[in-house]
């Protein structure tokens, strides 16, 4: 069994990344989003019927990812404490990886809006499978990399997913913009294909981390009734958090500005299209280029940090996002030059995006209990303070646009999140691997 810091291990581990990234670029932003718009609205309505109740068509998909979200939230932390319990994380993990993959695939018979159903149920199994598997991913992170290594494995991870899912989307896109080369006369067919090549690249490619990463890494025994003995082991842990002072306070701060990062991250292709009027192709240029440039934030942010501490690393990360609210709420439609100054935007996203997802989930880790066996259950307290902020996040951009009429106005309100989250992590104490 490969030991913790050894190279093949870690680059197995962030591997992983490269396998799910896929679903996060091709389903949640590029294709699927702009494949259900086309089959849900019309030029008269963007109405559509499920469950015998009339909804706006993107009001519904949001709904679904919402619910996806709530349940992985609600789930996780009981099966973390079992998977602690009971020493079979990566079973967890295979098993969610395998629910959002074969789900992914599942979306390829999502032909139309007769049968709307299967889109929506599918959409939100992959999106439970996509979160789910990485609660018990991101566990393995103090697993397999020394703390000193761990802002550098943790940017490797995105690396790889940048890398590994513009090259399956530059494919789809080949396939979806000239499907005569493919010989599809089905004008649903190219984007279909994509659903399922996104599933078997995730499953596919996962099979190489699941090969080296270990099993029960601390040898555990559990005895029967292993369902009451995880939740015991989620109530220790609850216990534990809240004696730890610096690990509360940078939870806090991850909710507030993670309110910001994950609503934009989730509206920005929405905001492009309705609030700004940008053609498909423009939005999709953007796409890539966020993709690209994450690269090159998630390899310069894990050096910042490494030079001037993970704190600072990431108060840069927020300031710039700061920013990034500031300039997006000045954009206008009727600008000439709208399109290279959101392109300019999707520059500066994607030299934070990665980043400080990356030095988030390193940050986090280096501040556990050194000597805690409850890896996932921790982890599983990171996921659903990031979950919640996607609910509330989500929830107040829809408010304030309810309220004003703009996208702008509430692009510039996640701006105080991002104030508030720098404020709250200033005020964090300085530990011995986070400075």
């Amino acid at each position: 069994m490969l030991k913790r810091g050894d190279k093949k291990l870690y680059r197995s581990w962030a591997f992983y990344d490269w396998a799910n990234s896929v679903y996060s670029l091709v389903i949640s932003s590029a294709v699927f989003p702009i494949y259900y718009e086309s089959l849900t609205a019309t030029e008269t309505t963007d109405q559509v019927y499920f469950l015998g109740t009339s909804f706006n068509n993107t009001t519904l998909y949001t709904y679904a990812l919402s619910v996806s979200f709530l349940i992985v939230a609600f789930l996780s932390p009981v099966l973390s404490g079992i998977a602690d319990y009971t020493g079979r994380k990566k079973t967890f993990m295979q098993f969610f990886c395998y629910l959002g993959s074969l789900s992914t695939m599942g979306l390829f018979f999502f032909t139309g809006i007769e049968n709307l159903g299967i889109g929506i149920l599918f959409s939100i199994l992959a999106s439970i499978g996509f979160w789910g598997s990485l609660v018990f991913y991101n566990a393995y992170l103090p697993e397999v990399a020394f703390p000193e290594q761990q802002d550098k494995v943790s940017a490797l991870g995105f690396t790889y997913g940048y890398i590994g899912s513009v090259l399956l989307l530059v494919f789809n896109l080949m396939m979806i913009n000239n499907p005569e080369w493919f010989g599809i006369t089905d004008p649903t067919l190219p984007a279909r294909i994509s659903f399922a090549t996104v599933g078997l690249w995730w499953m596919g490619f996962a099979q190489f981390t699941f090969a080296r990463l270990p099993n029960n890494v601390f040898h555990k025994k559990p005895e029967k009734d292993f369902i009451t003995k995880g939740y015991k082991e989620l109530q220790n842990v609850w216990h534990q958090l809240k004696t730890l002072s610096t690990l509360k306070t940078y939870l806090i701060a991850f909710f507030m500005y993670s309110i910001g990062v994950q609503t934009i991250v989730l509206m920005a292709g929405i905001f492009g299209s309705k609030e700004l009027g940008l053609a498909t192709p423009k939005l999709i240029m953007t796409i890539l280029l966020v993709q690209l440039v994450g690269i090159v934030g998630a390899i310069l942010f894990s050096n910042i940090s490494k030079w001037f501490g993970n704190i600072r690393a990431l108060q840069i990360t927020i300031f710039i996002w700061m920013l990034v609210t500031f300039a997006a709420f000045l954009l206008q439609k009727d600008d000439p030059n709208v399109d290279i100054k959101f392109y300019a935007l999707g520059g500066l996203i994607g030299m934070v995006m990665g980043a400080i997802q990356s030095l988030s989930r390193s940050t986090y880790s280096k501040l556990l209990p050194e000597d805690t066996e409850d890896h996932a259950t921790f982890f599983s307290f990171y996921d659903v303070t990031e979950k919640f902020a996607i609910v509330f996040g989500t929830w107040i951009y829809g408010a304030i646009l309810a309220i004003s009429g703009s996208m702008r106005n509430s692009v510039l309100t996640l701006g105080v999140f991002f104030i508030v989250g720098l404020v709250v992590l200033s005020t964090m104490k300085k530990t011995k691997y986070v400075r």
